[in-house]
């Protein structure tokens, strides 16, 4: 299934992250942490699809892809940095494997934190959030995504963890198995871990080292 959509806004969040607010077409279906293919409606682009999260609540009038751009790779994303409204994008099937089971623990590695945006947006709605714990890393404090929104909605729930920045205000060092040790307290609680291939793969052979049940981690296959 393809469909074409309209390009209603586009608003840049970080340096090098943008918000893409597209129309919605008729009976299309997603739950929170889902994603589909995206390509742009534009010759010889039409079949470079990439996989981008739905960011917007389940019933929102618009969908709402937030994309982190990528200008020297000269593929997808540097071609959405020049996306305008009125320009249009195909989406196709709804996907993705993330899907919220339970309180827990959510790691995110840069734009890993993308699936996680509207589960957080419904559990504030239904009054469920508060048992929710966020660990996101970056490399450094301006590629925070959404960072007003995390804080108002998680609070003190909320651990940021920079890379690449000595001097940052947050938590300065990785997600490894020491940070874990040290900050996970209750290994009953759901997993759930999205960011590069390598990180996700290396944070969930260590949560199942420190005695996480692989039926309690929610990763993106």
């Amino acid at each position: 299934m393809k469909t074409i959509v309209k390009v209603k806004d586009v608003a840049q969040l970080t340096h090098n992250v943008k918000r893409f607010t597209v129309e919605r077409p008729d009976n299309y279906e997603f739950t929170p942490g889902q994603a589909t293919h995206v390509s742009i409606n534009k010759e010889g682009w039409e079949e470079e699809d990439r996989a981008f999260t739905f960011t917007c609540l389940p019933d929102a009038k618009d969908l709402e892809f937030t994309i982190k751009i990528y200008p020297d790779h000269n593929g997808v994303t540097d071609q959405l940095n020049k996306i305008k409204p009125g320009d249009e994008l195909i989406l196709r099937e709804v996907n993705g494997a993330i899907e919220y089971k339970g309180p827990g623990y959510f790691i995110a590695g840069g734009a890993g934190i993308t699936p996680f945006i509207a589960i957080f947006r419904e559990l504030e709605r239904k009054g469920e959030l508060d048992d929710n714990i966020l660990i996101f890393s970056n490399k450094t404090d301006k590629d925070i995504i959404l960072k007003k929104e995390l804080d108002k909605k998680l609070g003190h729930n909320v651990t940021y963890v920079i890379t690449n920045q000595d001097d940052t205000e947050y938590t300065q060092g990785y997600i490894d198995e020491e940070f874990l040790r040290n900050t996970i307290t209750d290994l009953t609680k759901h997993f759930y871990v999205c960011g590069p291939k390598p990180m996700t793969k290396e944070i969930n052979k260590i949560l199942e080292k420190i005695g996480a049940t692989t039926d309690e981690l929610v990763f993106e296959q």
